[in-house]
C-alpha cells in the first residue's frame, strides 16, 4: 500500500501532467517592506550548468533586531486559555509576556538548582 506522498513522487516520476490549479481572480496581496539592515541574505542564482545548485551572496539586506543579537528563541504551544492568562498578568503587572517569562524560567533555574539567568549572563 503507497502513502499519498509516495503516490505523487510516482506520477511525477513516470512523467504524467497534473492538471494546473485554478487561477485566483483576487489581486496578490503586497507584502510588507522590510527596513534596511547591515546583513546579507544569500539567494539562489539561476544554475550556471545543469546540476549546479551555487549560492550566490547579494547585496539584499534583512531586517535585523539589534535587541535580539546572540539571543535564540525558547517557545511553546499552550492553549489560548493560558497565552491570555498570561498576556493579562503582563497588562495587570504593567510588564511584558517576555519579562514574565523570564521571571519563571529563572524561578524554575533556581528550583531545579540551575544557575540564574543573571549568573549565566556575567561575563
Amino acid at each position: 500500500m503507497k502513502n499519498a506522498l509516495q503516490a505523487v513522487l510516482d506520477k511525477a516520476s513516470s512523467g504524467a501532467d497534473a492538471a494546473p490549479a485554478p487561477k485566483s481572480s483576487a489581486p496578490p496581496s503586497p507584502k510588507p517592506a522590510r527596513q534596511a539592515a547591515a546583513r546579507v541574505s544569500p539567494r539562489r542564482s539561476a544554475p550556471a550548468a545543469a546540476g549546479d545548485d551555487a549560492v550566490v551572496a547579494e547585496a539584499t539586506p534583512r531586517f535585523h533586531r539589534p535587541s535580539r543579537e546572540d539571543k535564540r528563541l525558547v517557545a511553546g504551544h499552550f492553549a489560548p486559555k493560558v497565552a491570555k492568562q498570561l498576556k493579562l498578568i503582563a497588562v495587570e503587572d504593567d510588564t511584558t509576556v517576555q519579562a514574565l517569562l523570564e521571571e519563571a524560567l529563572d524561578l524554575l533555574f533556581a528550583k531545579k538548582g540551575r544557575a540564574r539567568i543573571a549568573d549565566l549572563l556575567k561575563p
